[in-house]
């Protein structure tokens, strides 16, 4: 009653009647009404609201565009995520998406809703035309709502209803037609039908004010499911009571019921058709008080929703019907009184507009508190978890970037190490395979040489059968040839292979030993040994080829007497044949030095050459072939034959010491003859041809021995070089990997720094979230 007494105190004069004074002074003020209603739309408390939902829809939008990058970040820029990210942390981030995009779609739904409920024909739609300022809902005689009705604003110019489980959108062009169109649906009570009314028409619905009209509480006692489905997300229930009757028992069961469902929820009640109090205004105020006492024992003892202060805030007493026709005459030009319906207009028009600003600052902050304090909550939730499992995953990574630098280190060094001690052991392994080289072909010559030396021992031991008849003598040469060059082979390889294959193999299991060192891991090592180890020893291969070295031998086994003159002049060319020998020799020795310094094929150097004369170092000190040549003929010519050399010599004999001595000279020279004549058998034929065989072999095969020693060398050569080169392509291929493992190491350091630096921007607007998120609490939740 107090409450009463101070919103009207202002409003009426003397005893509160209604005279033609205060109707000419409301008359003459109904622009300024207007206006200062429209300025009190530019500053309504529902502004809040709607400046809370935009600032949280901004907000969660950057939430949303900041769970996304989240997302894709530890699903695919993150190196080995496998390692600092588990699934179950994937998904989780994943979850957050679909629920970020579920609070969005909530908030792009959410507004302030009030819900009006009364019993039939308690002037419900008529209370929301009125705060609607129009016709909106059809109400009056005959039009009794039968279902849920939910009118809320929509940007375009039509009007149009939506029936619940479907989406055709049915025209509205007028309240007629709403009104056919509602009573020829039979609907359920509890059913739902959606008004969508243009914004521009009224500032409530521009504000995102939904009002819900229901049927009459006493209709059905489907009460629960009412509550369900269309009661608790209301923001405010309005309870439209009829002044002419006191509050029934099904009003209340509802209250009670929405009171177990919803925690304090905001009640405001309207006591209807208070004008009908005018026409007995001496119970006027006695039934006031009654139902002020009523309603606020109702809100305060039974539903205990509201202290007895805000209870006498909460109680009004109105005329729907004539406050809406006062605005319509507002919107026409007209002064508002003509919408009176009975004395006291303007205390009941006065109370309407008080109710509509408590109610108007009641729905603002409890819509922001009950619509946008869960989910600033959420946001934060999600956003601290966020932030708390990106400073798992960047303290993950920081640890994964110190093992990381950790390896790069180590392997760098290992490389480097690796590379200088490589360098080290080829030049050591370069020098012990040229000694041992050189050593080789020392050991090969010097065997060579002493094997030729005892060239005569190994041809005496070849005992195939001699005959003189020209094809046998080269089925003989064949063999002779094979026999010396099998035995020199043999006799090499007796003397040098066992002590060369030993140590080749020593200097290339040193290699194996000293290489395998530089590479610590046990899988190259083991493909080391794999590569080293050969299915035999090393053996050398001795190339003499005798067949094409002595091709070129020609044997004489025509007898000759050894007293002769042929035999003499044969003596004093032979030694001049000799020294001849010599100079080819040493000329042969220098070619072999001009063909290993032009690198020549081996074995075109091993091939017989075709004849050349070779001339001395010294011509005055040696007879050229030439002049040999020369002296023969002119001695043969000139004697023509032993016979006449014969007799001439005896014929000056014979003059010059007598015919007894020349006789005795003759039988004596004869006898000799003869015997040797007579010696002159087979054997004997054998013996020189192998005399000069040896000769022929010695003297060609001494013109072999560099190549062949050399050959020997360029054998151990080859196989310590190839076996190096082995081993240091394993080297090259084990530091090659190091080197691919190092750029893997320095691609995920690079990555990993990127990552944590994304991770950080990612933790910074965790937290530039969650502040925005404080500042609106503290700006719009706190605030009320």
């Amino acid at each position: 009653m107090a409450a009463y007494l101070n919103r009207t105190l202002s409003m009426v004069t003397g005893n509160g009647s209604f005279d033609s004074h205060s109707l000419n002074d409301s008359t003459s003020s109904t622009g300024a009404t207007r206006a200062l209603h429209n300025n009190a739309n530019d500053i309504s408390p529902l502004q809040i609201f709607v400046r809370a939902k935009k600032k949280i829809n901004d907000i969660f939008v950057e939430i949303e565009d900041y769970v996304s990058e989240t997302t894709r970040f530890v699903e695919g820029d993150v190196p080995i995520s496998g390692d600092i990210i588990d699934k179950a942390e994937t998904e989780q981030f994943k979850s957050y998406v679909l629920k970020v995009s579920g609070i969005r779609e909530v908030l792009s739904r959410d507004h302030m809703k009030v819900a009006f409920f009364g019993r039939t024909s308690n002037g419900k739609s008529s209370v929301i035309n009125a705060m609607l300022r129009d016709k909106i809902l059809p109400s009056g005689i005959g039009h009794t709502t039968n279902c849920f009705c939910q009118v809320e604003g929509i940007d375009g110019q039509e009007a149009y209803l939506v029936k619940e489980g479907s989406d055709e959108k049915l025209n509205v062009t007028s309240i007629k037609q709403l009104a056919n169109a509602l009573c020829q649906e039979k609907l359920c009570e509890s059913s739902l039908v959606r008004i969508f009314w243009p914004r521009e028409r009224c500032s409530l619905l521009r504000d995102d004010v939904v009002f819900v009209d229901s049927p009459g509480v006493d209709v059905s006692p489907n009460l629960d499911d009412w509550i369900d489905n269309h009661c608790l997300n209301a923001d405010v229930f309005v309870l439209v009571l009829n002044s002419e009757s006191t509050m029934t028992l099904a009003e209340k069961s509802f209250f009670h019921e929405v009171s177990t469902r919803l925690s304090k929820p905001n009640i405001f009640i309207l006591n209807n058709r208070w004008d009908a109090s005018a026409s007995e205004p001496e119970f006027q105020e006695s039934v006031k008080a009654q139902h002020q006492e009523r309603c606020t024992d109702f809100l305060i003892k039974e539903l205990k929703v509201s202290t007895p202060k805000e209870a006498e805030e909460r109680v009004f007493f109105v005329s729907a019907r004539e406050t809406l026709q006062a605005r319509l005459k507002e919107q026409e030009g007209l002064p508002a009184i003509q919408g009176a319906l009975a004395e006291g207009f303007q205390n009941r028009y006065f109370e309407f507009q008080d109710f509509e600003r408590k109610f108007e600052e009641c729905i603002s902050q409890s819509a922001v508190r009950t619509k946008f304090a869960q989910h600033s909550s959420r946001g934060k939730s999600i956003a601290n978890e966020m932030r708390q499992m990106l400073d798992g995953i960047y303290e993950r990574a920081n640890v994964m970037h110190n093992q990381k630098l950790d390896q790069k280190k180590k392997l760098t060094d290992r490389i480097a190490n690796t590379e200088q001690q490589l360098m080290l052991v080829t030049r050591e392994m370069k020098m012990k395979i040229h000694n041992m080289v050189e050593e080789v072909e020392q050991k090969v010559a010097k065997a060579l040489n002493e094997e030729i030396w005892r060239l005569n021992v190994l041809v005496d031991e070849f005992s195939l059968p001699f005959h003189t008849d020209s094809l046998v003598l080269n089925v003989y040469k064949k063999e002779i040839n094979a026999h010396v060059e099998s035995g020199l082979g043999s006799n090499l390889r007796a003397r040098l292979s066992t002590a060369l294959a030993m140590n080749v193999e020593t200097a290339q299991r040193e290699m194996t030993e000293r290489m395998t060192a530089l590479v610590p891991p046990e899988k190259i090592a083991q493909q080391t040994q794999k590569i080293v180890i050969r299915n035999q020893p090393f053996e050398m291969l001795y190339t003499l080829n005798c067949q094409n070295l002595c091709s070129d031998f020609s044997e004489d086994l025509e007898f000759r007497f050894s007293w002769g003159i042929t035999a003499f002049i044969a003596r004093f060319s032979g030694k001049y044949k000799d020294k001849n020998s010599k100079a080819a020799a040493i000329a042969a020795a220098n070619a072999h030095n001009r063909h290993n310094n032009s690198n020549m094929n081996v074995s075109q150097m091993m091939s017989p050459s075709s004849p050349m004369c070779l001339m001395p170092a010294n011509e005055s000190d040696l007879i050229t072939q030439e002049q040999l040549s020369l002296i023969s003929k002119v001695a043969v010519a000139s004697i023509g034959s032993q016979g006449t050399v014969g007799l001439i010599v005896a014929g000056l004999m014979l003059k010059t010491i007598g015919w007894r001595v020349l006789v005795g000279a003759g039988v004596v020279y004869g006898c000799v003859y003869l015997y040797e004549r007579l010696s002159w058998t087979n054997a004997a034929k054998e013996r020189s041809f192998k005399n000069q065989y040896v000769k022929h072999a010695t003297r060609k095969l001494k013109l072999i021995v560099d190549l062949t020693s050399a050959n020997c060398s360029h054998q151990v050569q080859q196989e310590l070089s190839s076996t190096f080169a082995r081993l240091c392509r394993v080297i090259d291929t084990a530091t090659t990997e190091m080197n691919d493992e190092l750029k893997e190491i320095e691609s995920s350091l690079t990555q990993l720094e990127t990552s944590q630096k994304q991770i950080k921007s990612l933790k910074n607007k965790a937290n530039y979230i969650l502040n925005e998120l404080d500042i609106f609490e503290s700006n719009y939740i706190k605030a009320n």
